[in-house]
């Protein structure tokens, strides 16, 4: 008998997830118009609404209600009986500007001495668990709703989604986080009401819900679980054994989802954006955040750190945090844990503490907000695809976006303008040599 962790998911239907993916939205929008800007954007959900509010320092203007209406059209609420749908549903803008008392901490004559937007703690995680160097908990979690939300917009089968949905993972360990089992999967997804009841009976009632779980049930069963297994390794695929449980909307149908189930608000899905539970967070949300706060860029910091560390074998899984003070550029703190999974020796050939190991790091990396930014181009229009599904264990890849600004990294086609930028360039292994070469490995 081993031990047992659990991290959850949820789609980018989830009221939550709408709200996120919103505030990002208008945050890339006003980057496509102008690099500086500096925006808080919050968003609320609920049935027939969209509230958008916060603080905006910018150069541009953008049509809030036309961001809030492609993203909910694009997510799947385009139907008048949800109840929230992309073309009926009323959009309020409660958007003003940044207040000066914040800009003094964060703007600066020379760029490179931009102070931290604001204090806090931020940390990063990674293992070797998986190939990505994320928990398996949460990585199933998300793989299990991207497969769900790819099959109802194939429309071919499971024809009764609707967007909202959730997943929960449970994995039995043993011997430091091998895992050894996949225990308990929980799925948890709107459908439609797609058998009706024979009459107006409670009893033909319960009898059509009971066979609309069944219908479910089996699908998730014969249809999404095969469709996950064959995305893993095989190490992985063996995971799911003959005992593992699996519920399906365990509290029976869930017709009623989305924004008119639950108001969904930016911000409150922070352990399923980040490590499903593992590791630490510091409890600032990420989305609507552009890149001086530094919630959201040292975030992506500290799990850059982590990943290589663990990536250049200086350990089985890290722990990073950094700390910062309004208005400081430099780090107020920085802290490793390696969880006791340490390889890197020192010269006698003894395992180096953690504290040794972070003082050479952060001789390393610099973690000025300025340069952080910089290094995984924080201020192109990259933010709306992390807004679901978690900005960790991502793929990095290099597109061209449409902006509407010149300089000398755009360049014109089709009467537009575009720029090549890198999404999730927080996830490159581009650490790896230069740690194995300060660590001797």
């Amino acid at each position: 008998m081993g031990y047992f962790f659990t991290s959850e998911s949820v789609s980018e239907g989830h009221p939550d997830k709408v709200s996120d993916q919103i505030s990002d939205a208008v945050l890339d929008e006003i980057l496509r118009y102008d690099p500086s800007s500096k925006v808080a954007c919050e968003t609320l959900v609920t049935t027939g609404l969209v509230v958008v509010a916060g603080e905006i320092r910018t150069n541009s203007y953008v049509e809030i209600q036309d961001i809030a209406r492609r993203v909910i059209d694009k997510i799947g609420y385009n139907k008048s009986e949800y109840q929230f749908d992309a073309q009926s549903c009323g959009v309020l803008s409660a958007l003003h500007g940044q207040s000066n008392d914040i800009y003094m901490g964060v703007g600066r004559e020379k760029p490179e001495e931009q102070g931290a937007g604001d204090q806090g703690m931020m940390f990063g995680f990674a293992t070797n668990e998986t190939e990505n160097y994320m928990p398996l908990t949460i990585d199933l979690a998300h793989l299990l709703l991207k497969e769900l939300a790819a099959i109802r917009r194939q429309g071919k089968q499971m024809k009764y989604l609707r967007p909202d949905a959730k997943s929960q993972v449970t994995v039995e360990y043993e011997n430091g986080w091998k895992p050894l089992r996949i225990d308990t999967i929980v799925i948890s997804t709107q459908h439609d009401d797609f058998i009706r009841p024979a009459d107006d009976s409670e009893e033909a009632q319960r009898e059509a819900d009971e066979r609309m779980v069944d219908k479910i049930e089996a699908d998730v069963l014969n249809i999404l679980i095969p469709r996950v297994k064959r995305k893993l390794p095989a190490k992985l695929r063996k995971l799911f054994d003959q005992d593992m449980k699996i519920f399906v909307n365990p509290t029976g149908k869930f017709v009623i989802g989305g924004p008119h189930g639950d108001t969904g608000v930016t911000g409150r899905k922070i352990i399923v954006d980040t490590y499903g539970g593992r590791g630490a967070h510091g409890g600032g949300a990420f989305s609507g955040k552009d890149s001086s706060k530094v919630d959201r860029s040292a975030a992506y910091a500290a799990r850059h750190i982590a990943k290589n560390m663990v990536a250049a074998g200086l350990c089985d899984q890290a722990l990073v945090q950094i700390a910062y003070a309004i208005g400081i550029a430099e780090p107020v703190g920085f802290y490793v844990n390696t969880e006791g999974t340490g390889h890197a020796k020192d010269s006698h050939g003894k395992i180096l503490s953690d504290a040794a190991i972070a003082e050479k790091i952060r001789n390393m990396v610099d973690l000025r907000p300025y340069a952080i930014v910089k290094r995984f181009g924080l201020t192109n229009p990259i933010f709306e695809e992390t807004a679901s599904y978690g900005h960790f264990g991502r793929q990095p890849e290099v597109k061209p976006v449409e902006v509407f600004y010149k300089d000398k990294e755009t360049f014109s086609k089709d009467k537009k303008t575009y720029k090549n930028v890198e999404f999730f360039g927080w996830e490159k292994l581009d650490l790896v040599e230069d740690l194995r070469k300060e660590f001797s490995i």
